[in-house]
């Protein structure tokens, strides 16, 4: 509709329909509308009109129906009381805990389900969940490559700076504790860790907190910083602390490494000597076991050969104490035999005789050097006036060779022996 229609705001047709004008009410019939409807509201009979003084009432103040308005007015205050208290409902999850505040102070923990409360403001809740796992990082964020420098550098025992990053995962175990005691959660853990970190990295040394201690690092900078969350009541159960990387300064590495590398040759050379130590000391202490026991062999042998001999001259001495001359001559000829059984000499009685015996010294000299032949001594004794004979020789093939024959002494001696023997028979 165009602002210049003479129509517009006059009322001079109906634009409520029926007439098929399809355009915007009029805002003088909204008007007298809204006048209407308040008057009936009052009590003022809307077909006087309202407020021209026209009629017996133009100039008295409307009547208000208190009736018609109090039921209006409870209707909508009982539905409004509905909705407030139905606002106190609440849900809790099974991995969460409610906590119920009565203007602004702690009044009761609730457990999962459907819950109800005083409204608002009366009493609040908070729902706390307390099996998810939150992780908080030290010295990086994000990749480890993100250092943090201020929080990763520490130093040790021995004066070495290392750079630490690691890691703390923590549930609530207090939700109450939790919400009070705490005003950023995330931020205590990572105070609370970081100072246990440094606390165990200034106590040991370098090489323990970069190789073999790093678990036992992680483990009690685990229980320190759960023993400092509990002594500030934060409601905080740290379940894991992972030491993510641990090396020198970027500004000393190449040195590190190369200290790394001599340390590593180091333990090689001492590998390679203690397998070298391992395979002689065993071969020594064997060799020098069977020196002890040949040692000790020998010694038992030369102490009973010289126990026996002892024991063999006493009894010859006994012997010798009943019959010296008997016993003389024996011994002597006991030591003749002996001495002879070792020789390849062939001793021939002849007494004076001049014959000449042949003897074949290449089988006698076979027969004393074998086993068999070698016990006995070889007796040949020239009778006189015949040749000699040896045993196992034929009497025919003995040749006079070249003889030594026995003193005159050596002969009375065997006779004497023999004269004694046949006495005794």
């Amino acid at each position: 509709m165009s602002l210049n229609d003479p129509k517009w705001g006059k009322g001079g047709g109906d634009n409520r329909g029926g007439d098929g004008n399809q355009g915007p009410p009029d805002l003088d019939e909204l008007w007298r509308d809204f006048n209407r409807r308040l008057s009936g509201m009052f009590g003022k009979n809307p077909g006087r009109g309202g407020g021209s003084g026209d009629g017996d009432g133009g100039g008295r103040l409307p009547e208000f129906n208190f009736r018609q308005f109090g039921g209006g007015i409870g209707l909508i205050a009982a539905f409004a009381a509905v909705i407030w208290l139905a606002s106190g409902f609440y849900i809790v999850d099974a991995s969460q805990r409610g906590i119920v505040l009565q203007f602004g102070r702690f009044q009761e923990a609730t457990e999962p389900g459907l819950r109800w409360r005083l409204p608002y403001p009366i009493q609040t809740h908070e729902l706390v969940n307390l099996t998810g796992v939150r992780t908080v990082e030290i010295g990086y964020r994000g990749s480890e490559r993100n250092k943090v420098l201020k929080e990763a550098l520490m130093l040790t025992d021995d004066e070495n700076i290392v750079n630490i990053q690691f890691a703390v995962q923590y549930v609530l175990k207090d939700p109450q504790q939790y919400l009070f005691n705490n005003r950023n959660a995330d931020d205590s853990v990572i105070q609370a860790a970081e100072t246990a970190v440094r606390e165990i990295v200034g106590k040991s040394k370098m090489d323990f907190v970069l190789y073999e201690g790093r678990e036992q690092v992680a483990a009690n900078a685990q229980k320190l910083t759960q023993e400092i969350l509990d002594r500030y009541a934060t409601g905080i159960q740290v379940s894991k602390v992972t030491m993510q990387n641990a090396q020198p300064p970027e500004q000393v590495q190449a040195a590190f490494d190369d200290a790394v590398k001599a340390g590593q040759d180091r333990e090689r050379q001492k590998n390679e000597g203690q397998a070298y130590a391992n395979d002689v000391i065993p071969r020594a202490r064997g060799a020098a076991s069977r020196l002890i026991e040949e040692s000790e062999a020998y010694k038992g042998r030369v102490v009973a050969q010289a126990e026996g001999d002892a024991s063999r001259f006493k009894q010859v001495y006994a012997e010798y104490a009943k019959a010296p001359e008997v016993t003389r001559q024996r011994m002597y000829i006991e030591t003749m035999q002996q001495v002879f059984s070792n020789s390849s000499k062939v001793l021939v009685d002849s007494r004076g005789s001049g014959n000449l015996l042949y003897l074949p010294l290449d089988k006698l000299i076979q027969s004393t050097a074998s086993p068999a032949a070698s016990t006995p001594a070889i007796d040949a004794v020239a009778q006189p006036g015949r040749p000699a004979t040896v045993p196992g020789i034929p009497e025919s093939n003995v040749s006079p060779p070249r003889v030594d024959a026995l003193s005159g002494e050596a002969r009375s001696t065997r006779d004497s022996i023999r004269n004694r023997e046949r006495g005794e028979r």
